[in-house]
């Protein structure tokens, strides 16, 4: 079962969003990542650098392994 106010939200998303240039969409989803970086930071009680090092590490999680990716994590 579908909530009515999510799909109205979502929808007011959508809408929001294609009224802005590609430029504005771009600007929208680099200030959303550095908005849940800094989030990630302080929940974790951890600096920037460390915290880039964890995201990653956690996306890797369940993952095939990839020589490269294990060379750039360490």
């Amino acid at each position: 079962m579908r909530s009515k106010v999510a799909d109205e939200l979502r929808k007011e998303q959508m809408d929001d969003l294609a009224l802005r240039t590609p430029s504005e969409r771009i600007a929208l989803i680099r200030n959303s990542r550095e908005r849940g970086l800094r989030l990630y930071m302080a929940a974790q009680r951890v600096d920037r650098e460390t915290a880039i090092n964890l995201i990653r590490r956690e996306r890797q999680i369940g993952r095939k392994h990839s020589r490269c990716m294990i060379e750039s994590l360490q």
